[in-house]
């Protein structure tokens, strides 16, 4: 593999891990990158090529697992703590509740998915109805969110987040524009709504990316693996440094601004490429 398909590989890999948390769909934002500039598909074919922008993700997984290790540690009860000293906390238990219709869902459609959906204009559609739901989401909110913390979702504000999710299977309209956007218009403030997506993403991020690696494993080769190595330790690297950003700002700007950029961009591409 020449050097300039690394290039391309860490490219995609900084989109992925800039977008992946923000509510910008980077799945939408990888298929942009790479149907318009890098056609990544030409030298590792279709089927590898969407594993690719699925599998890239791990890093940004990998990033989560050291942001929130304590969260996480609490939450499998590796931490020592007796039960009566948990209570009150995030269960895994919620999370599980949280991740069983999109999972359902995904593994359903998978082939669909992979097949019709990857591609420009579905993105395009995407980013603009999720950018929609997010301006519905900030219009109609709570003034006072009843869900200041992640510790005090329910399992029914799980479950609900959980169905809204699965609107983030259509590339473009964003996991995390869904949850948060789902979470605010439960009651959640917009840290609390942010804290419960990455904590769900990684399970059914990482979910995705196994199924897609076992179903298209036939269409890798050798060749590619420093491709996938590139894109991943990019993904990571650029995935701390943005979420630790976005959790700092999502409660000072809220959904709005990240919804006029999704349609700007939108507009853009569509008059560029169509």
């Amino acid at each position: 593999m020449e050097f300039l398909d690394i290039l391309k590989a860490i490219i995609l890999g900084m989109v992925e891990g800039l977008t992946e948390f923000a509510p910008v769909s980077s799945t939408g934002h990888m298929i942009i990158v790479d149907d318009m500039w890098l056609q990544s598909n030409e030298f590792l074919g279709k089927y590898a090529a969407n594993t690719f922008k699925v599998v890239i993700q791990l890093g940004s997984i990998l990033a989560v697992v050291i942001i929130f290790r304590k969260r996480f540690v609490e939450m499998l009860g590796l931490d020592g703590k007796k039960t009566e000293r948990t209570e009150g906390r995030l269960k895994l238990t919620t999370v599980i509740v949280g991740l069983i219709p999109a999972g359902v869902l995904g593994v359903l459609f998978e082939d669909f998915i992979d097949e019709h959906l990857f591609s420009l204009s579905t993105v395009l559609i995407g980013l603009v109805v999720g950018a929609i739901f997010m301006i519905i989401a900030d219009v109609f909110r709570k003034k006072t969110p009843s869900v200041e913390s992640v510790d005090q979702i329910s399992y029914k504000q799980a479950f609900t987040v959980g169905l809204i999710q699965c609107f983030s299977l259509w590339p473009g309209f964003s996991r995390s524009g869904a949850t948060i956007s789902g979470g605010v218009l439960l009651g959640m403030s917009h840290r609390a709504a942010s804290d419960f997506t990455f904590i769900m993403a990684v399970p059914i991020m990482a979910g995705a990316s196994l199924l897609s690696l076992v179903k298209n494993w036939q269409y890798f080769s050798v060749e590619a693996l420093p491709f996938f190595i590139a894109g991943f330790i990019t993904a990571f690297v650029f995935a701390i440094v943005s979420i630790r950003f976005f959790l700092k700002l999502i409660n000072k700007i809220k959904l709005i601004p990240f919804a006029i950029y999704r349609i700007v961009i939108a507009a853009l591409i569509f008059f560029i490429y169509f």
